[in-house]
């Protein structure tokens, strides 16, 4: 077994080229962006997709552990190489590549993409970026270390209606806020028993690969994969860790949060196996320019959630959406259901225009919203993809996303501790509880 600090330390273990200092991104300002993709089922197709469709981007490489998968999406890009084992391709193609796209389950993010960035390349990574504390403070540092362009793909983070968000809350809209409410109905957890047993291997399946640095476990049909490996501790991140990163993003960025101190999550007890169905996590932030002296956050995931309170009581007895956002300022609330629905602005219990009439004249808001998913989504994948030709810039680099992960892995590992606060040093990147820093880490299968 190999330690993860162990891994994230000593990049020989592939047999890694040498740093090289100050990537040049102008090399790529006039030539196509050749991109390889870890993973390109399921949400790794659209990542495929959305990418493949800036006209500035050669797909040249394609990676799946899963046969089936891959030979679907070669068809659709006749001329990628394919590959089931990332660390070949990058070995084989390290100097054919410029840009790696990770859209795999969560456990497999970090070893995949610290691999890419060790070999120099521009990296997108599939949200939440880690499944450990530890592995999201390397790549932020690696990413800084080695000058590299980096996203994480929360896609509505370049949306309409998060970007407006963002500028009422700073703009002062509803004053300095003093607390968040976030929540999502959404159930990435289990409370069942472990299944018992084990099912035959599908033929198009390379389990080992799959597995990666995991530990190892027998496989189960509809419970890893394909299924809800989301749920499992050993793969996923739970709710939180799927939603709520996205639920998350908007309030995060606009309050500009850094890492919270304490940390209370009121959750079933722990069976060593899956996420809890619900959760009701309280964060306490240190204060920043648009908060009071302090911030509280609370999320709730699971059925009939949020539970009910006079703070989220809404004009007209409107139900509050399923998924959403609820600031609470000194002057007022700011409403952002999630997803595609403009902010509403409460005041006294009633409902206020919004209106953007200074950010249209400022240049603020220079677009329109638009109602199709498809049509929004590409603009983040396009992003990264300008960005690695110096173009633009990412709004949603790894220096920002490494530290929303850290946020929302903290909620995960207080999951652990049901009812029990935990406070957080982020200087020393340890929990005061001693009992809690077993979880920022943990064991790298050599497979």
């Amino acid at each position: 077994m190999i330690n993860r600090r162990d891994f994230l330390k000593n990049s020989s273990l592939y047999g890694i080229v040498p740093f090289l200092p100050n990537y040049n991104i102008f090399k790529m300002m006039n030539k196509k962006i050749r991109t390889a993709h870890i993973g390109v089922g399921g949400m790794g197709k659209e990542d495929l997709n959305d990418i493949a469709s800036h006209k500035n981007v050669e797909v040249f490489a394609l990676c799946d552990v899963d046969n089936k998968a891959l030979v679907e999406a070669g068809k659709l890009f006749p001329d990628a190489k394919l590959f089931k084992d990332y660390r070949i391709m990058l070995k084989n193609l390290n100097n054919e590549i410029d840009a790696v796209i990770v859209s795999t389950p969560d456990h497999t993010h970090a070893p995949a993409s610290i691999m890419a960035m060790e070999f120099n390349k521009h990296v997108y990574c599939q949200k939440p970026l880690t499944h450990h504390v530890s592995e999201a403070r390397k790549m932020r540092k690696l990413a800084e270390e080695k000058n590299l362009i980096t996203q994480m793909g929360i896609q509505v983070h370049s949306f309409y209606d998060y970007k407006l968000a963002t500028l009422l809350i700073q703009s002062g809209i509803i004053g300095k806020v003093s607390q968040v409410r976030a929540w999502s109905d959404k159930i990435w957890g289990y409370d069942g028993k472990k299944p018992p047993g084990e099912d035959p291997i599908p033929k198009n399946l390379d389990w080992n690969l799959w597995l990666g640095t995991a530990q190892e476990r027998s496989y189960k049909e509809k419970i890893y994969h394909p299924g809800m490996w989301r749920k499992i501790l050993d793969y996923g991140c739970g709710t939180l860790g799927d939603m709520g990163v996205h639920i998350f993003d908007t309030p995060y960025n606009a309050l500009q949060l850094d890492v919270p101190l304490t940390i209370k999550n009121d959750c079933r007890k722990p069976n060593e196996f899956s996420f809890p169905e619900q959760n009701s996590v309280t964060y306490e932030f240190p204060g920043t320019q648009f908060t009071t002296d302090s911030l509280k956050w609370i999320w709730n995931d699971g059925t009939d959630i949020p539970p009910y309170h006079p703070d989220l009581k809404l004009p007209n007895n409107d139900e509050l959406p399923k998924q959403g956002a609820l600031f609470i300022g000194e002057k007022g609330k700011l409403l952002l259901p999630h997803f595609m629905e403009i902010p509403k602005h409460i005041v006294n219990g009633k409902y206020v225009d919004l209106d953007l009439s200074e950010f249209e004249k400022s240049g603020q808001i220079t677009d329109k919203p638009i109602r199709d998913y498809g049509g929004e989504s590409y603009l983040h994948y396009h992003q990264f993809i300008d960005a690695c030709q110096g173009k633009d810039k990412c709004t949603a680099p790894f220096s920002y996303s490494a530290r929303l992960t850290e946020t929302i892995l903290l909620g995960v590992i207080a999951g652990r501790f049901p009812g029990k606060t935990l406070h957080w040093d982020s200087l020393k990147a340890k929990f005061e509880e001693d009992e809690a820093n077993i979880y920022l880490d943990s064991k790298y299968r050599d497979f």
